[in-house]
């Protein structure tokens, strides 16, 4: 198991995100995705959303990281879209409210890599 640093943004909680937050701007997401270089922006719909796939040795591994990861978001009131297959889960992080990323999402993807980094099974 790798243990990651912890950066600026996997120390930080989520803010309270209502219908009218500002999405993150340009520049914010272009600085802001250094920290979590590993995650693919995707639009779909129009809708701007950061995902990135992590693998595992088997089912139960990738399961018990879903957990996890369901969890985390529980405790934070922000919810990605989890498909977890056999050894591996992707993970999709976007603010539902504003139809798009607030800084909230990027926020949620490095606590991901953070608990990434110490899940059993990873490859």
């Amino acid at each position: 198991m790798r243990e990651l640093p912890p950066s600026a943004l996997s120390q930080a909680h989520c803010e309270a995100c209502r219908a009218d937050a500002p999405k993150v701007s340009e520049s914010e997401l272009a600085e802001l995705l250094h920290e979590i270089p590993d995650w693919a922006i995707e639009v779909r719909a129009g809708v701007m959303q950061l995902e990135k796939l992590f693998s595992f040795k088997n089912f139960k591994q990738a399961l018990a990281f879903t957990n996890s990861v369901g969890a985390l978001a529980e405790a934070e009131g922000h919810h990605p879209a989890l498909l977890t297959e056999w050894g591996k889960v992707t993970v999709t992080w976007w603010s539902h409210s504003i139809q798009g990323l607030h800084r909230n999402d990027l926020i949620m993807a490095a606590r991901t890599d953070q608990l990434a980094a110490s899940a059993e099974g990873r490859k």
